[in-house]
């Protein structure tokens, strides 16, 4: 089911992030109305079950174009959806890049046929993420997909100078550069974590400072050009006390964590299993309870899952030639409830803004990321946070099997997702 199908939905008895128990009637993609008793649509008992708004990833490989064999846009979409997402950012290292208008344009319009979740592209900050100039910033802008996020992610753009050109540029239209904080010459070889594990193993360590350099460097740039800067996937304890120092100072950074780097720890490299090899690297255990702390106190912005699908070419090898990445979408939500709600360090409130409405805020995407007021585009989640479920791989909606927690019982589930009021999963099943 599209989400364009018209159709009316009350959502009954469902409790939002604030506690309030209500009822929801969905109709011509809006909340219509709010209270108890509604009436006028097809209900769904939402009994013991939280309302909250759609998710938002900031950070999605979605591989199309040119690697569909791991992952399309719709089957992406679909995953997305399963997670209890709305909306996703697509990142640009695809094949061709997404460095031109024309391919944020494919991206975006495949993302409209599949019509699952809002899927919007992000773009290149250099031609063919080569780091050496600048790509089409202004004509992606400009374009249909209304690029606002660009990235090399996969890549960092190492060169200061071009970083600084490109904080000037999209400071135009309000943009903002997503940066991998990843200084190549401290990584080349590196493997995972560099520390005791590391050593332990005889794996090409690769140092928290790699990161936690490039992030310091791009705080001071963005504070000097007065743009905006967001930060992938910070890792380490370092980058969370940067993070700390840079906001102190009013410089316009925000930042994301990724659910496994909230969770899994790099004495998982010693099974040699290529599933745990990801970029950044799993940290230790140090760093996992500052990144949850950093998460808490607002220091970091938001979760994004750096959903990244590989073949099992690509994957199911030895450790060293093995792609790096981690499935994470439909498993987002059940994490981030294992390691920071049943923790106490957030509560569901918390989830929302972490998951919703800031990274709705940072991408600019209007309709996602609000509350469920009347009137407010009906694109919400509904999730039985006592409802544990066990991660199995091939079970997964990704057209990869790439998943690091099989096996693992997660302690929330999505049950329906609606997007613009017609729901693209219901009672835990695709609608499609």
């Amino acid at each position: 089911m599209r989400a364009d199908t018209a159709a009316a939905y009350v959502i009954r008895g469902a409790r939002l992030a604030g506690g309030e128990v209500t009822d929801l009637l969905l109709r011509d993609g809006i909340v219509a109305e709010r209270g108890t008793g509604l009436s006028g649509g097809e209900v769904v008992d939402a009994a013991g079950l939280l309302a909250l708004p759609g998710l938002v990833d900031l950070h999605t490989h979605l591989r199309q174009p040119g690697r569909e064999d791991a992952e399309t846009v719709e089957s992406g979409s679909r995953a997305a959806a399963l997670g209890g997402y709305t909306a996703v950012c697509a990142m640009a290292n695809t094949d061709p890049v997404a460095d031109t208008a024309g391919v944020v344009e494919q991206v975006y319009r495949l993302g409209r046929e599949a019509g699952l979740v809002d899927v919007q592209p992000i773009g290149a900050v250099t031609v063919g993420l080569a780091g050496e100039r600048l790509a089409e910033l202004g004509a992606m802008a400009d374009s249909a997909a209304r690029v606002r996020i660009f990235s090399d992610d996969g890549h960092c753009v190492s060169d200061p100078a071009l970083m600084r050109r490109a904080l000037e540029y999209v400071k135009a239209f309000d943009g903002v550069v997503a940066q991998h904080a990843e200084e190549p010459r401290l990584t080349a070889g590196a493997q995972m974590n560099e520390g005791e594990v590391s050593a332990r193993l005889g794996l090409a360590g690769w140092p928290a400072a790699a990161e936690e350099a490039v992030i310091a460097r791009d705080a001071l740039l963005a504070g000097h050009v007065g743009s905006r800067l967001h930060v992938c996937h910070v890792s380490t304890a370092g980058s969370v006390e940067i993070l700390r120092w840079a906001k102190g100072k009013g410089i316009r950074v925000t930042a994301e964590v990724t659910p496994h780097h909230l969770l899994l720890t790099d004495e998982l490299a010693s099974s040699y299993d290529p599933v745990f090899k990801v970029n950044p690297p799993l940290r230790t255990a140090e760093d996992v309870q500052a990144l949850r702390e950093g998460l808490a106190d607002g220091t970091i912005d938001c979760v994004a899952t750096d959903h990244a699908p590989h073949t099992a070419e690509d994957k199911e090898c030895e450790w060293a030639y093995a792609r790096p990445g981690m499935l994470g979408l439909e498993t987002a939500l059940g994490v981030v409830a294992k390691a920071m709600v049943e923790t106490g360090l957030l509560d569901w409130a918390g989830v929302v803004d972490r998951m919703s409405t800031a990274p709705a805020r940072i991408a600019g995407l209007d309709g996602h990321g609000g509350d469920l007021r009347v009137g407010a585009p009906a694109n919400l989640v509904l999730v039985d946070p006592r409802s544990p479920w066990t991660v199995e791989p091939h079970g997964l909606a990704s057209l990869s099997v790439n998943t690091p927690y099989t096996g693992l019982e997660l302690p929330a589930r999505v049950v329906a997702t609606f997007l613009r009021g017609t729901p693209t999963v219901l009672e835990g099943k695709a609608q499609w």
